[in-house]
């Protein structure tokens, strides 16, 4: 996928609009895909992002997160985070199929389908130029930043 053009998608976001690939061309995207709002991990991951956001908005990126959750979710979990990106809710799994991001996981000893952590960088023309799986949080945003000041 890395070199070829990213999967077109269009989800609706909070603030109530709906967000395409397509409309974002000529800026750089970082998708993120994340498992659940209001847990730990991707608490510290939306804030990592939140805190370095001038600097991606400095280097001409959009960050969107992704997770299954409802819109109204997304809603709450943006307002508490003063998140200053979207948030994509993606119930039917459209797009976290369309990135390969669904993965059996182990939650409390059962097998379950989620969503395995992921990032995604997408250039300014729409191709896809690097992802991160099985993210580790810590760091991550800040190696992310690092990758889209490159582009």
């Amino acid at each position: 996928m890395i070199g070829q053009a990213a999967p077109d998608f269009t989800a609706p976001a909070t603030g109530g609009s709906t967000i395409s690939l397509a409309a974002l061309r000529g800026k750089s995207v970082v998708l993120y895909f994340y498992p659940k709002d209001n847990t730990p991990g991707c608490t510290t991951e939306g804030t990592d992002f939140r805190d370095l956001h001038p600097q991606f908005e400095a280097a001409g990126a959009v960050i969107l997160g992704v997770s299954r959750d409802s819109l109204k979710s997304h809603e709450g979990f943006k307002c508490k985070l003063e998140l200053p990106f979207e948030l994509l809710s993606d119930a039917d799994e459209a797009l976290c199929k369309a990135f390969g991001v669904i993965k059996m996981k182990n939650m409390y000893g059962k097998q379950v389908l989620g969503i395995e952590r992921s990032t995604f960088v997408i250039d300014k023309a729409g191709v896809l130029r690097r992802e991160w799986r099985g993210v580790k949080v810590p760091g991550h945003a800040k190696e992310v930043l690092d990758f889209v000041k490159s582009l």
